[in-house]
């Protein structure tokens, strides 16, 4: 694996024709993209960016590796972080889950409302333009790509994970993250660890989470241990008849404590409870007043360096 960097974007070399491109230090709207060359330099970007500088800085960076821009462009899920900067490639096709795009339509530009000190720039939504269910091949350049939805709910509802089987390459999105706090308060507990599950049977060598450093299978196992953590916490704190705020003012985050943005414990034990007491996958909760609640017990507003 080869690696440069460019300001604040770390371009990594992770397989032949597939570049994982890095935003450190991965905490909030800090995500990774990706691209895959194939033959004739035809490409594909996964994700794009937050704000209207950063997707500047990876159209450039993206435009000295090929010799136009990509046709295809997948969003892999439809947080602003991933998706705001779709607007710079104009020439793309956009493709995603259908949850997706209905998502992306529904909120809009709402996660720039969260930061409001944030330099957004002159961001404009774009939408996918096809989308898929269950699962979708990409042949481009000679390159197979594989998307794969990983639902009912993992992340979010609508994730897709992009599986280069020949480079055995995986770029999961935010169903997995490295070295920065896993996050499913609009997703699932048990779904994400039954996706960490499916992701592990692919046998990938190179993983690429949806923010921090690139990595291989551990991902997965560190991951997991998170997940089983918030299940057993939620477990305790619904048999002690405590709630999540006043649980996680409580607990000793140990080995987690050092992950970025650890104040995503309240929202997580939040999802964590309410699937215990008997909600489904992906049933909504009300993310504002648990926003209020993480930033009541971060003491703070989260930071977000987008």
């Amino acid at each position: 694996m080869t690696a440069t960097v460019t300001g604040a974007l770390q371009t990594n070399e992770v397989a032949d024709g597939v570049l994982a491109y890095v935003q450190p230090h991965g905490g909030w709207c800090l995500n990774n993209a990706g691209l895959v060359v194939g033959d004739g330099g035809q490409s594909v970007l996964i994700d794009t960016v937050a704000t209207e500088r950063r997707a500047r800085r990876l159209r450039e960076a993206v435009l000295s590796r090929v010799p136009e821009p990509p046709r295809t462009l997948v969003n892999t899920h439809f947080h602003g972080d991933h998706v705001f900067g779709n607007f710079v490639f104009p020439e793309a096709l956009i493709v995603a889950h259908e949850g997706t795009r209905s998502d992306m339509a529904e909120h809009g530009l709402h996660l720039a409302g969260l930061w409001p000190d944030v330099c957004w720039g002159d961001i404009e939504l774009a939408l996918p333009q096809v989308t898929y269910r269950d699962a979708m091949t990409l042949h481009i350049g000679g390159v197979r790509i594989e998307l794969l939805h990983m639902g009912p709910a993992a992340h979010t509802t609508n994730d897709t994970v992009v599986w280069l089987p020949e480079q055995r390459v995986l770029f999961t999105g935010d169903v997995l993250m490295a070295g920065v706090t896993p996050f499913c308060v609009m997703g699932s507990v048990s779904g994400s660890l039954d996706a960490l599950d499916r992701l592990r049977a692919l046998g990938a060598d190179v993983v690429v989470p949806g923010h921090g450093p690139v990595g291989g299978p551990e991902l997965i196992d560190a991951n997991e241990a998170y997940f089983r953590w918030i299940e057993q916490l939620a477990r305790q704190g619904i048999a002690a008849g405590i709630g999540p705020l006043e649980l996680a003012r409580e607990t000793d985050l140990g080995p987690y404590a050092e992950l970025v943005d650890a104040e995503r414990l309240v929202p997580n034990l939040a999802r964590g409870y309410a699937e215990q007491q008997g909600a489904q996958p992906g049933d909504p909760l009300d993310v504002g007043a648990l926003f209020r609640e993480m930033i009541d017990y971060h003491g703070r507003l989260s930071d977000c360096h987008a």
